[in-house]
């Protein structure tokens, strides 16, 4: 099964939507071969680093696993990471919405035994639907049995493009965080302490809005700079689009229980093309594409309400994971060592309650 982020964002050159071993082995070659053709050495090695967003999935020979993440992260000082939810390890038989919580029971069963390096999976953050309204409580309390500390809070996805193009992978549609039993499925979620991640697109953002002023004890975080899209009908919008998103992300800054993510940009659905070029970008070819979506996410919000995320493995399809976090550095090098370390790691750990590294680890 593709993420939705695969689909929506094209999926990973390993994924072979006709099934076939043969042409799926032939596409994760080429497709690591072009990642090879650019590597880097890290930038601040020593920069403590939490990744605020990845995914772990086993899908019939495309996997992604902890052992994955940590050699992708060799270099860099990534101490801890937090899972996201991607559809994946679901139960396959008992009540229906409580499937969703054999994903969370699957990342603590790969966790059985960690590696020296991150703590991988220090935070997850899994799925539950909310527009089940209060009856959502019992999905959530599920979670958090099989989680224990780890478990974080939810991640609701409702990005929505009126062009198919765009809009393919997911079962949503408009103004969903509008509704009255939606918006009373996250006032559950906030009553146990969790944190509500948010996946939709740029033209989407009032509907943020809408949830941020209906439920402001909520923690909310919202996913990769707030979805910019540039394929399909987006395509050569970059500026007329830039501007929309800038004074909608400005605008959402007075609601204070909302942080950003930063990143997801390598994903075919932001429209930057790096998997048409003949070699891979660089982390300067990165910076520069990202500087402006950083910028105002920055200006806005603050070093406080801001964090790094990877999105691997979804954004590998653009760049590798070194160049990426080596991206993320260029762009931070400008800060202060404080602001640094806040979108480095601080951010990260305040909301979503992870230890320092040395620390005692979550429980299992």
């Amino acid at each position: 099964m593709s993420t939705p982020e695969q689909t929506t964002a094209g999926a990973t050159p390993a994924a072979d939507r006709s099934g076939n071993a043969d042409g799926r082995a032939e596409r994760m070659r080429r497709w690591e071969h072009w990642l090879q053709q650019h590597q880097e050495d890290a930038l601040l090695p020593d920069a403590p680093l939490v990744d605020a967003h990845h995914h772990l999935w086993d899908r019939g020979g495309h996997t992604y696993l902890p052992a994955q993440l940590r050699q992708d992260a060799r270099g860099h000082r990534v101490e801890s990471t937090v899972y996201v939810e991607c559809l994946s390890g679901y139960r396959t038989s008992g009540p229906e919405a409580l499937r969703c919580v054999g994903e969370t029971e699957s990342v603590v069963a790969m966790l059985a035994q960690q590696a020296a390096g991150p703590d991988v999976a220090a935070g997850i953050v899994a799925r539950a639907d909310l527009a089940m309204g209060d009856e959502v409580a019992a999905v959530l309390d599920a979670h958090r049995e099989a989680g224990g500390q780890r478990f974080k809070g939810i991640r609701y996805i409702t990005a929505w493009d009126p062009d198919p193009r765009v809009h393919g992978a997911y079962p949503t549609q408009a103004r969903m965080l509008c509704e009255p039993a939606v918006q009373a499925g996250a006032r559950q979620v906030g009553r146990r302490g969790l944190t509500l991640d948010l996946w939709l697109y740029f033209h989407q953002l009032d509907d943020v809005a809408a949830l941020a002023g209906a439920c402001p004890d909520q923690v909310l975080v919202l996913d990769h700079f707030g979805g910019p899209i540039g394929i399909g009908p987006h395509a050569g919008r970059r500026e007329p689009n830039f501007q929309q998103w800038r004074q909608a992300m400005q605008a959402l800054a007075v609601y204070p229980n909302l942080q950003v993510k930063l990143g997801g940009l390598a994903m075919t659905v932001a429209g930057f093309g790096w998997r048409e070029q003949p070699r891979p970008p660089t982390s300067a070819d990165l910076a520069q594409a990202w500087a402006p979506y950083f910028e105002v996410c920055l200006d806005a919000f603050g070093a406080g309400r801001c964090m790094f995320e990877s999105n691997f493995p979804v954004d590998k399809t653009g760049c590798s994971y070194g160049v990426l976090w080596n991206a993320f550095k260029r762009l931070a090098m400008p800060l202060s060592p404080a602001e640094q370390a806040a979108l480095f790691a601080s951010t990260a750990r305040r909301v979503y309650d992870i230890p320092s590294h040395g620390e005692n680890q979550h429980a299992h």
